[in-house]
C-alpha cells in the first residue's frame, strides 16, 4: 500500500488523517493525487466508496496553500444535501491543522448561518447547484476568485436534471482554473460537459468500468418475498452473525416511516432518512448512524448518495429498485473501502419484470428469485442467521400495560364505563356504597330485569317504566324496596310520582 506522504501530501494533512486511522491510500487516490497536485484536469471514474473524496480533496486543500486569503477559492459541486455534508466533513478533517475554512451551501437549512460563514471568509465551498445559484444571484456568494472546481457524482447530477445549473455555475467561475470531474458512469452528456469545460483532461479509471456488481467482496441474495412477511424476514436478517451497520431501502417515504416504527417496536435501533423529514432531522439521523448510536438506517433513494459509511455490512432492498443503475447505487453502500458486504433484495410478485431487466443488465444469472418466507430454512443458511431466531429482540409489551396507561388518563365519565360488576360494587347513582349496603351488591343477580333496573338506578334515573313502576337512584337499599312495592299498588304515572314523593322522606 502507498502512504499519503509518498504521494506528496503535506505533513500536517497526513497527520490529521493519521489521527483518524487513515494512513494508506486507495487505488483512485494513488492515481489522482499526484496528477491533481500538478494542476492537471482529471476525469475520475470510480464507484462510490472507493475514496475519491480524498482523491480530489487532499490536492485541493494543499494547492490552496498553508494559509489562504479569506474568500472563496475552491468550489465543490455535489448533487445532494447528504453528499454535501459528507464531503464537507472529509474536507474539514483534511484542513483541521490549517486555518482553511469549509462551508456547506445547500437548501433545507437557513440562509443566515451559511451567509455568515461566507462573510467570515471561508475559502472552500461545498454545495448543491440550486442554493449555489441562489446565493450567487443575490451577490452573497462570489465565485470570481475560484481557482479549483470539482464536480462530484456528475452522473447523479445528470439524473436529477442539474446539467443546466452546472453550466450556469461554470459561467460564474474564471475561465482559467483547475477542474476535476468524478462520476461512477460516463454517459454521453457528461462526456460532452467535460469536453466543454475542461482543459485536456486525463481520464482515470480506478477499476474496470464494466466490473458491475459481481465483485468478490459483495454477496448478492435475491428473494421473492411476500409483502406481509417482509418485516419479519428483515428482523431475522438483522440478527445474523457478524451483522454490523445496515441500510434498508424503501420505495416510498411512507414505507420508510412505517418500517422504522415497526423495527423500533421489535427492539432494533433504527433511524430513517426520507423526504418528509426536514434537513436537521435527516442530518441527526445520519450522524446517529455514523456514530453507531443507531445501527439500522432506513432510506429512500433520495438520500442514498449521502450514506458514505465504511462499515456497512448489509444492504436490504425492501422493494426492488426500478433499474440496474439504482441497484448499483443502493448496493454500493456496502462492501466499501475493500471490506465485504451483503446485499439482499426482495422482489414482489408484481415486480418480477423489473428483476428480469436488472438480472439481464448485470448478468446475475438468477432469472427466478427464490421464494422465501421468514420460516424458510435457506434464509438462515444463506445469511448465517442462528437457528431458532425470531423477529423480535425484546418481548411484546404485556396486554395489560396499554389498559393501565389508558385508564390512568380517563375522566370521571370514562371511569363509569369500567367493567359492570366492579362499578356496581363501588358506586350507586354516583355515590359511594355504604358498608351497611354491602349485601345489596348481589341483588342484580335476581334476574335480567333487575339487572336492567339496576343500570337505570345507577344512572340516577327517577322515571316510570310505563307500567306504573318507578326507578329511583336508591341511595339506601331498604327505602328503595318499600318504594317499589308501593309503586306497584298505584295506577297511572302521576299517582306513582305522587306516591314516590310522599314516601321518599320515610327513607
Amino acid at each position: 500500500m502507498t502512504t499519503f506522504t509518498e504521494l506528496g501530501i503535506a505533513a500536517d494533512i497526513v497527520d490529521a488523517l493519521a489521527d483518524k486511522g487513515i494512513v494508506d491510500a486507495f487505488p483512485i487516490q494513488e492515481q489522482t493525487i499526484p496528477l491533481a497536485l500538478t494542476g492537471q484536469d482529471i476525469i475520475g471514474q470510480a464507484k462510490t466508496g472507493t475514496g475519491k473524496t480524498f482523491g480530489f480533496g487532499l490536492p485541493l486543500v494543499q494547492r490552496l496553500g498553508d494559509d489562504p486569503e479569506p474568500g472563496v477559492k475552491a468550489l465543490v459541486v455535489v448533487p445532494t444535501r447528504e453528499l454535501a455534508v459528507q464531503v464537507t466533513e472529509d474536507l474539514e478533517l483534511a484542513t483541521s491543522n490549517r486555518p482553511t475554512k469549509v462551508v456547506s451551501i445547500y437548501g433545507g437549512k437557513a440562509y443566515e448561518g451559511q451567509i455568515e460563514q461566507l462573510k467570515a471568509g471561508a475559502q472552500i465551498v461545498v454545495g448543491t447547484p440550486g442554493r449555489l445559484i441562489d446565493l450567487a444571484g443575490q451577490r452573497l456568494l462570489s465565485l470570481a476568485d475560484v481557482r479549483e472546481v470539482v464536480l462530484d457524482e456528475a452522473d447523479k447530477m445528470l439524473d436529477l436534471g442539474f446539467l443546466a445549473d452546472i453550466e450556469k455555475i461554470f459561467s460564474k467561475v474564471p475561465a482559467v482554473r483547475h477542474t476535476m470531474l468524478f462520476s461512477a458512469t460516463m454517459p454521453g452528456p457528461i462526456v460532452a460537459l467535460a469536453r466543454r469545460f475542461m482543459s485536456k483532461p486525463i481520464h482515470i479509471r480506478a477499476t474496470d468500468p464494466d466490473e458491475g456488481l459481481t465483485q468478490a467482496n459483495i454477496k448478492h441474495v435475491i428473494y421473492r418475498a411476500h409483502s406481509l412477511d417482509k418485516d419479519e424476514v428483515i428482523a431475522r436478517i438483522l440478527q445474523a452473525e457478524g451483522r454490523g451497520k445496515t441500510v434498508i431501502f424503501t420505495r416510498t417515504k411512507r414505507a420508510a416511516a412505517k418500517l422504522v416504527e415497526e423495527l423500533g417496536d421489535r427492539g432494533f435501533n433504527a433511524a430513517a432518512v426520507h423526504g418528509d423529514l426536514n434537513q436537521d432531522q435527516r442530518e441527526r439521523a445520519m450522524a446517529a448512524f455514523k456514530a453507531g448510536k443507531k445501527d439500522v438506517l432506513i432510506a429512500t433513494d433520495v438520500a442514498a448518495r449521502g450514506i458514505d459509511v465504511d462499515d456497512v455490512t448489509h444492504v436490504i432492498n425492501h422493494t426492488i429498485p426500478d433499474d440496474e443503475k439504482t441497484y448499483l447505487h443502493r448496493a454500493g453502500r456496502t462492501g466499501r473501502a475493500g471490506k465485504t458486504g451483503i446485499a439482499v433484495t426482495f422482489v414482489d410478485w408484481d415486480d418480477l419484470h423489473k428483476w428480469a431487466l436488472i438480472n439481464r443488465a448485470l448478468e446475475f444469472g438468477q432469472p427466478e428469485p427464490v421464494e422465501t418466507y421468514s420460516s424458510s430454512p435457506h434464509l438462515y443458511t444463506d445469511l448465517d442467521i442462528p437457528a431458532g431466531t425470531k423477529g423480535r429482540l425484546k418481548p411484546a409489551a404485556p396486554a395489560a400495560a396499554p389498559t393501565r396507561s389508558a385508564t390512568a388518563g380517563r375522566s370521571e365519565g370514562d371511569a363509569e364505563r369500567a367493567p359492570r360488576n366492579r362499578s356496581r360494587r363501588r358506586t350507586r347513582g354516583g355515590q359511594p356504597v355504604e358498608s351497611a349496603d354491602a349485601s345489596s351488591a348481589t341483588r342484580p343477580a335476581e334476574g335480567s330485569a333487575e339487572g336492567e333496573a339496576s343500570a337505570v338506578r345507577e344512572a340516577g334515573a327517577g322515571t316510570h317504566d310505563g307500567k306504573g313502576k318507578e326507578h329511583h337512584d336508591g341511595n339506601a337499599a331498604p327505602p328503595r324496596r318499600r318504594r317499589r312495592r308501593g309503586g306497584r299498588g298505584r295506577s297511572g304515572g302521576a299517582a306513582g310520582a305522587a306516591g314516590a314523593t310522599s314516601t321518599a322522606p320515610q327513607g
